[in-house]
């Protein structure tokens, strides 16, 4: 199964780890998904692990944080985005790094879209988008 995380899930997965995005990282962990993700995707995740209020949560410096966005980009199925997709999925969303995030999904060939933003949710009719709670209950035996 291939899935794209939305930034928010991987974010509050690293930060909590024993809550529901916590354990959709900890699935992808013990291999139970392939993690699909776009380099804006990953330049995403760095700007927000360098933020100062998650820095302190999490005690990384820096160069923690660089070496933890390469071992994400090896560890998962970095796809390329056309920007032709995007623009196409321009009218889908409001903001510029959503349509990136479904962009990837579809670039990606992705089987689910897991994010908490309300935004990718409302387009859950015509893309696989699913909440943290709905992923985790298809996770589950």
């Amino acid at each position: 199964m291939r899935v794209v995380l939305d930034t928010n899930v991987l974010i509050s997965g690293l930060l909590l780890p024993h809550s529901v995005p916590g354990r959709i990282v900890q699935a992808w962990r013990s291999a139970q998904y392939a993690l699909v993700i776009s380099e804006s995707m990953l330049d995403e995740l760095e700007r927000v692990l360098s933020y100062p209020k998650i820095q302190r949560r999490l005690q990384w410096s820096p160069g923690e944080i660089r070496r933890f966005v390469s071992l994400f980009r090896y560890y998962s199925d970095v796809v390329v985005v056309d920007e032709s997709l995007c623009v196409e999925l321009k009218n889908s969303l409001r903001d510029d790094m959503d349509v990136h995030v479904l962009a990837t999904c579809i670039a990606g060939k992705a089987n689910w879209l897991v994010s908490g933003d309300e935004d990718l949710l409302t387009v859950r009719d015509r893309y696989p988008v699913r909440s943290p709670a709905e992923f985790v209950a298809m996770l589950s035996p």
